[in-house]
């Protein structure tokens, strides 16, 4: 096993590590903005994220916030990233799901939107995938 030894860890783990805090801190950044109302949204958009029911924002929050912890936990070399990642992925799997199966409005509903959304989908499975992979070979404690 290449990674036996736990005092090191393969390069690759803290470049994907950084990018994947950076890019969960956005998520963060989002969610956070949009719950203190500082995003500039059409008032449809604005009608309908202020109408979400509270535990779908709890999901939505335990989307973003569980990747941003899986990520600082791939940093930490922990292998608790991989439930912190899963965790993330119900958030996301509940809200997006609820969200699709309502009427939202159309800002919401283009062509756009659904290729950020596959994304987001592509980049936690891809986390989770790998936090697994560093768990199994021995990166992760």
């Amino acid at each position: 096993m290449e990674h036996a030894d736990n005092r090191f860890a393969p390069a690759h783990l803290w470049v994907v590590g950084t990018i994947s805090l950076l890019w969960n801190a956005f998520g963060c950044l989002d969610y956070l903005q949009t719950q203190l109302g500082m995003v500039q949204m059409p008032p449809e958009v604005a009608a309908y994220v202020a109408g979400l029911p509270g535990w779908l924002t709890g999901f939505w929050a335990l989307g973003v916030w569980g990747s941003l912890v899986g990520s600082i936990l791939l940093l930490l070399r922990s292998r608790h990233a991989v439930t912190a990642f899963a965790l993330s992925l119900l958030g996301l799997a509940v809200s997006q799901g609820t969200q699709m199966l309502t009427h939202r409005p159309a800002e919401m509903s283009g062509q756009a939107m659904a290729v950020f959304t596959a994304l987001i989908w592509g980049v936690l499975i891809f986390l989770i995938v790998y936090a697994r992979r560093m768990r199994v070979a021995g990166v992760l404690r």
